[in-house]
């Protein structure tokens, strides 16, 4: 075959073919997605039926000056967005598991001493084991102490947030179980 008719075949045989067809995403591994949005649901659940022991704290609106305590944020960086988790959950996975790491030592802290909340605990151990990619656990981190006045202020922070916490992970994991 003469260069010329090879080269013309070249350019035209794509042209001729059919256009390949569309390859779906192939999901990347993860935990067992039904059963972290299962128990990110009762954890939702739980934090959400907390009453809180102080009374005057229910009419409180409390922000920290000093976040170097308190839990990493889901943020847009994270790609925990829908389109993303569909593709690549890494990051994603990884800041909830900082998340969760956080408040498990939040919880174990000095904070709670005086105000144990075994079944929130439990369940974030739950969600811990679920997410981890290896069981090994992490040693707890020791939080900055606090002053035995502030620590209904601070468990109501932190109650807080690990509210709005669960809630933005729910909804990760629902996506990602559907």
């Amino acid at each position: 075959m003469d260069p010329l008719r090879r080269l013309c075949l070249c350019l035209c045989l794509p042209l001729l073919l059919p256009p390949p067809a569309a390859t779906a995403p192939v999901p990347i591994p993860g935990p067992n997605w039904a059963a972290c949005k299962s128990l990110s649901r009762e954890l939702s659940r739980l934090v959400a039926t907390l009453k809180e022991p102080h009374g005057v704290l229910e009419e409180t609106h409390l922000s920290e000056e000093d976040p170097k305590n308190w839990p990493p944020r889901i943020r847009c960086s994270d790609a925990c967005d829908p389109s993303t988790l569909d593709t690549n959950n890494t990051r994603c996975l990884h800041r909830i598991l900082q998340g969760l790491q956080h408040y498990r030592d939040l919880l174990s802290s000095d904070i709670f001493t005086a105000r144990r909340l075994p079944r929130l605990e439990a369940a974030l151990d739950q969600l811990l084991g679920l997410v981890q990619e290896e069981p090994a656990r992490r040693p707890r981190r020791p939080m900055a102490r606090s002053e035995t006045w502030a620590q209904p202020l601070l468990q109501r922070l932190a109650l807080q947030r690990l509210q709005s916490f669960s809630t933005i992970m729910s909804r990760v994991f629902t996506h990602s179980a559907g």
